[in-house]
């Protein structure tokens, strides 16, 4: 394990910097160092690691995800939350229906196994829209109609919707009948998790200001609450849904509200310089779940299923936009932000052949289809265009 370790870190951090100079995005270069190395390549990545890789890329959402609560605005946010809102569940229903449409016409399979298929593909990646748009906070752009704000909380909550419709057609297709009480978790889950953070952030904050710590200190108390709110989700799933990704925002953006700005911003120093060395482990272990034979199965067909799916999600982002003050370039910006797809695609695009079903196969094809194309495009696209197509606020 050990030596793997050393191979994830020097590899996907030297790659990434290359990637970096000739003006293309890290994430690009680790996703490849990922594949490369990983079990359906080269294979040089211990067994032991692998077993502990979904835990690892947990790891690494958490610590960005508390950046981003530390960087988050809460007032910018809250002018941007119904277009938010919009967009955490709109472009994913969007692509869902056109699988379901289209899937069959181009495959042969039943509109319940394309169903399928589209909870698997419908979800935008955070581990790939939350770091960028976190920079961007940071860096002042789009600030001034707080549109990094806006992606950052629909990305969020977009994977909970998803979730909830994948965990509901795989039953389907189990079963042959849909559970349509399973989606009344989705609004539970979103208000136990931003209440649940809520609370642990004041708690937080007001220990901060009543017991004197070193920064350090302060740092691993957020980040071992963090995996606590995590492992509590896992612990009371059975009786209570609750999305502690949305905890964890919620907590740091609360403490960011409620301590001394001193306090807060070292806090988020620490946590930008761990983010160095989370993100080669999240994008090379995302990496390394990619089984590229899959793709060979995919064919053209697939790539036709992907873009057509993408156009029509692309509308879905629109519609949510509709309204707002944001202009063509700025609204253009945002349909590139909700293209990159990974995260979730690893985690659950081997399922359905895992359990057996006769669609899984060719979800999971696609599945990594979609991750070799849409990661790298959207990152790509939102490196080259953030400058041209978002307004940099000079404050």
């Amino acid at each position: 394990m050990i030596s793997s370790l050393a191979l994830i870190f020097l590899l996907s951090l030297l790659v990434g910097e290359l990637f970096h100079k000739v003006q293309l995005p890290k994430i690009i270069g680790m996703l490849l160092v990922g594949i490369i190395i990983g079990p359906y390549a080269l294979n040089l990545l211990s067994p032991a690691i692998l077993n502990i890789s979904a835990e690892l890329r947990k790891i690494a959402l958490i610590i960005i995800l508390i950046k981003a609560g530390l960087t988050l605005d809460l007032s910018s946010l809250k002018k941007a939350s119904r277009p938010a809102l919009l967009l955490s569940f709109l472009p994913a229903t969007f692509e869902v229906i056109a699988i379901t449409i289209f899937a069959p016409i181009i495959f042969n399979i039943s509109r319940l196994e394309a169903a399928l298929l589209g909870a698997v593909l419908g979800a935008v990646s955070p581990a790939v829209v939350i770091p960028k748009m976190t920079e961007l906070i940071e860096n002042g752009y789009g600030k001034n109609k707080s549109i990094p704000e806006m992606i950052l909380a629909g990305a969020s909550l977009d994977d909970i919707f998803v979730i909830v419709l994948f965990s509901s057609f795989l039953s389907a297709n189990q079963s042959g009948a849909i559970d349509f009480l399973s989606f009344a978790s989705i609004p539970i889950s979103i208000i136990s998790g931003v209440t649940l953070g809520l609370l642990t952030g004041l708690i937080v904050s007001n220990v901060f200001k009543s017991y004197r710590m070193a920064s350090e200190t302060r740092t691993i108390v957020v980040l071992a609450l963090a995996f606590a709110l995590t492992a509590f989700e896992e612990l009371i799933k059975a009786y209570l849904p609750l999305s502690s990704l949305l905890a964890v925002v919620a907590m740091a953006a609360t403490i960011k509200l409620k301590s001394n700005k001193e306090v807060t911003n070292e806090i988020a120093k620490d946590h930008s310089r761990l983010w160095l060395g989370a993100q080669a482990i999240l994008f090379t272990l995302i990496g390394a779940a990619v089984d590229i034979r899959y793709t060979l199965n995919a064919g053209y067909s697939a790539i036709l299923l992907l873009f057509i799916s993408l156009l029509i999600r692309s509308i879905g982002v629109l519609l949510s936009l509709l309204f707002t003050p944001l202009n063509r370039k700025e609204r253009l910006f945002t349909i590139f932000a909700y293209l990159p797809k990974a995260t979730v695609q690893a985690a659950i695009g081997g399922i359905p052949l895992a359990m057996g079903l006769s669609c899984g196969s060719l979800v999971l094809s696609i599945a990594v289809l979609s991750i070799l194309i849409t990661a790298p495009l959207g990152a790509f696209l939102m490196d080259i265009s953030y400058k041209k197509l978002l307004v940099k606020n000079t404050n």
